[in-house]
């Protein structure tokens, strides 16, 4: 079992990976405390915004929405590679999913599909929303991708973990279709080489 780092220590892991950060005012402390434990943690979960410009979607992530307070995830990662950071501890971006799948995070053995809604993945999951409409024709460009590999790589470089912790909200949750328009095993190739 794995206890989430310190705020601290998760941005001096992004930083090490060459993540370019952008710290927005009060990120280490914006969180659902007291709706729920925040670990022990299993993975990093990657989902898009559906929706376009980095400040709407910054701005979105840190709200929420009236019937999904904010933070929405930990980092927005920007079409242009930036990973703005906007919250850390628990945040609402997993919601329940299928505790088969977290069976297999922690085994890092391959997903099994997903068939329930039985486990709070808030709990377990270190989140990225990332700056996409989702409509499978918004181009994800390299830079947003090197940045999705980074962060992931530095998580899972810091636990111990594989690429095997890596995990899209679609493979979690039933009805999530993100992140689309890259496959996640595309994804975690490109982890498991950053890790060697």
């Amino acid at each position: 079992m794995a206890s989430p780092m310190s705020a601290g220590t998760f941005l001096g892991k992004l930083k090490a990976e060459g993540a370019r950060l952008v710290e927005v005012d009060g990120w280490r402390t914006h969180n659902r405390a007291g709706h729920g434990p925040w670990g022990p943690v299993h993975g990093v979960m990657i989902h898009h915004t559906a929706s376009t410009g980095t400040a709407k979607s910054v701005k979105m992530c840190w709200n929420g929405h009236p019937d999904l307070p904010g933070p929405l995830c930990h980092g927005v990662i920007a079409d242009n590679g930036t990973v703005h950071l906007v919250g850390y501890g628990r945040a609402n971006h997993a919601g329940r999913g299928d505790g088969d799948v977290l069976r297999a995070v922690i085994a890092e053995k391959r997903l099994p599909p997903v068939r329930a809604a039985d486990t709070d993945g808030n709990v377990h999951f270190y989140g990225f929303e990332c700056v996409n409409l989702g409509d499978g024709k918004d181009p994800w460009p390299e830079e947003q991708l090197e940045a999705i590999e980074r962060v992931a790589a530095a998580i899972c470089r810091h636990h111990g973990w594989t690429e095997r912790s890596v995990i899209g909200h679609k493979e979690w949750r039933l009805g999530k279709i993100d992140p689309k328009g890259f496959t996640m095993d595309s994804l975690r190739a490109r982890v498991h080489d950053r890790l060697k």
